[in-house]
């Protein structure tokens, strides 16, 4: 019984055994079998070859592909910016994980699941932005194992219609300005005419707003008159899209060039060369006369000089004495009062250009020429006397018709005022006119004007120490421009151009003082009072028939 005990005990041991060992062969090939699938779960990601253009406002689709396919539902799946803190989207655990995520692609993006079994995984960015721009990241991981791949995003948006106006003569030509916005990237322009042939542009000029939106700004000088219509194209270089706009230039908008210019330039010159030689014998024979007649007077002289002497020191100080007096009064009234100046103003004929008519009195310009209705450049005539302080106020009647071009105003005394020179208050012209049947202010760029009437009569106001230059339709009593206030340095000169059409001005006639010299207008109402209060207490003095002013409100500043 012993033995058949022992045996069984060593029959069971046996079995025991073999049991082990099995079980240590099933752990042995599990563990190879993981490190194989761990070996084939290896793969590649790959992005698109090409750059993928989004447009702006549009949704973008941004995909990846692993190679060998496999299911990718159970990896995690990221996009990313430059570096993986800018987190744009991240897939894990079988959802969209917003933790991480930027600001600005929150609510913007979304995966696109219907390929993720096949290996293909997709971002989808909605509403695209310019600031989408640029490179991504692509990251797959699954387990301990993970690959990534690079893709660039180039967005591209269609801006505005292209806007082309004439900006007026240009030397020998017309300027020409096109104008669009919300271009990205920076967008191209173009100038062509029918045939398709380009224009050099003059100038181009970018800039972008608040949401990195390009605007540009193109110039161009047309100086062919038969070109007839000209095109600005502005063209998006990723999209290879543009839009066009384009504009008819009139002949008569380029300026005439005149056949009798060089043989006036000659015709000049040798008329000053012989006005020099002429000058030149005059006054050597004039100067040799004045030393004869000097040395006879010199001795009357001496004796009348005596015998005045006396008479003309008391006499002189009499009057310096009344002299005196009368500037203090006037000195002490001016500055307790800040009084108005309304000066006689009048024409200097000696600045006046050779085809206008100054009248007798300097009161009056026209054309010399009568049948002359254009001229090739600006003729201009400055006021006779210089302002260097206080505060100037008068005013000049217009006669024109409706397609003429004329300005008036202040400029300083050394501006260039031959040929078809610019007036602009950054070369020393403070004015405003009318042409092509429109008013305007030459700022720089020129402002447009819309007076509420046509004014026949403007008053110029000018405040010398505040640097104000101010104009006023004298019929309806309204404002129609101020200057912006500036530092006046030397004297200013009234100022008047005629350029084309039937015009001529008049100066209409003030208060003046003795001697022709400006006076304040200490015995009268302040301007102020006088123009807000409908005919009283002022008149213009104007020799032209034209209605009295009836102003409603004038506020000089």
């Amino acid at each position: 019984m012993g033995i058949i005990m022992g045996m069984k005990y060593k029959m069971f041991s046996s079995k025991d055994m073999e049991g082990h060992c099995s079980r240590s062969l099933l752990c042995c090939l599990a563990s190879l079998l993981l490190l194989v699938q761990l070996s084939t779960e290896q793969f590649q990601v790959i992005g698109p070859r090409h750059p993928i253009l989004a447009v702006l406002g549009e949704d973008v689709i941004l995909p990846c592909t692993l190679v060998p396919a496999m299911n990718a539902e159970n990896m995690e799946l990221g996009w990313f910016r430059t570096t993986f803190s800018q987190t744009v989207f991240i897939y894990w655990n079988h959802w969209e994980q917003t933790e991480e995520q930027m600001a600005e692609y929150r609510g913007r993006t979304s995966l696109v699941r219907g390929c993720l079994t096949e290996g293909h995984a997709a971002m989808h960015l909605r509403q695209v932005r310019v600031s989408d721009n640029g490179m991504y990241t692509c990251f797959f991981r699954h387990g301990g194992f993970y690959e990534e791949a690079d893709l660039e995003v180039k967005v591209a948006g269609m801006g505005s219609d292209p806007q082309v106006h004439i900006e007026g003569p240009e030397e020998d030509g017309v300027r020409l300005v096109c104008k669009a916005s919300g271009w990205f990237p920076k967008p191209q322009v173009q100038w062509r005419d029918l045939s398709g042939n380009n224009f050099p542009a003059l100038s181009e000029t970018h800039s972008q707003d608040t949401e990195e939106l390009f605007s540009v700004e193109a110039t161009l000088v047309v100086r062919d008159s038969s070109v007839g219509n000209v095109t600005c194209s502005v063209l998006n270089p990723v999209l290879g899209q543009e839009k066009a706009m384009a504009i008819y230039i009139p002949e008569p908008f380029f300026p005439q060039a005149s056949p009798w210019k060089p043989a006036f330039a000659v015709i000049l010159t040798m008329l000053g060369l012989l006005l020099l030689g002429a000058c030149y014998f005059i006054r050597k024979a004039h100067s040799r006369r004045m030393q004869v007649r000097q040395e006879k007077e010199h001795q009357q002289r001496l004796k009348k000089q005596e015998q005045q002497a006396k008479e003309e020191v008391l006499k002189a100080i009499d009057e310096l004495k009344a002299d005196l007096n009368q500037r203090k009064a006037a000195y002490l009234s001016a500055w307790r009062k800040a009084p108005l100046y309304a000066g006689s103003v009048t024409l200097d004929p000696l600045s006046a250009h050779h085809w206008l008519s100054i009248s007798h009195e300097k009161m009056h310009l026209s054309w010399k020429d009568p049948s002359l209705l254009y001229c090739d450049e600006k003729c201009s005539v400055l006021g006779l006397k210089g302002i260097t302080s206080g505060r100037w106020f008068w005013e000049v009647e217009i006669e024109n018709e409706l397609f003429s071009k004329w300005t008036l105003g202040v400029c300083r005394k050394d501006v260039r005022r031959t040929g078809n020179y610019l007036e602009s208050s950054q070369r020393g012209f403070w004015v405003m006119g009318k042409g092509n049947n429109k008013y305007f202010a030459q700022t720089d760029p020129e402002t447009c004007l819309s007076p509420r009437q046509d004014p026949c009569r403007v008053g110029v106001f000018l405040d010398y120490s505040e640097g104000d230059v101010s104009f006023y339709n004298m019929i309806d009593g309204s404002h129609i421009f101020s200057f912006p206030p500036i530092s006046f340095s030397g004297a200013l000169f009234p100022y008047f151009m005629l350029r084309y059409g039937g015009v001529s001005m008049t100066i209409c006639s003030m208060a003046s003082g003795s001697e022709g010299l400006p006076v304040p207008l200490n015995n009268f109402s302040p301007l102020e009072e006088i123009l807000s209060t409908p005919m009283e207490g002022f008149s213009s003095g104007c020799d032209v028939n034209c209605a009295p002013p009836e102003a409603e409100s004038l506020l000089l500043p």
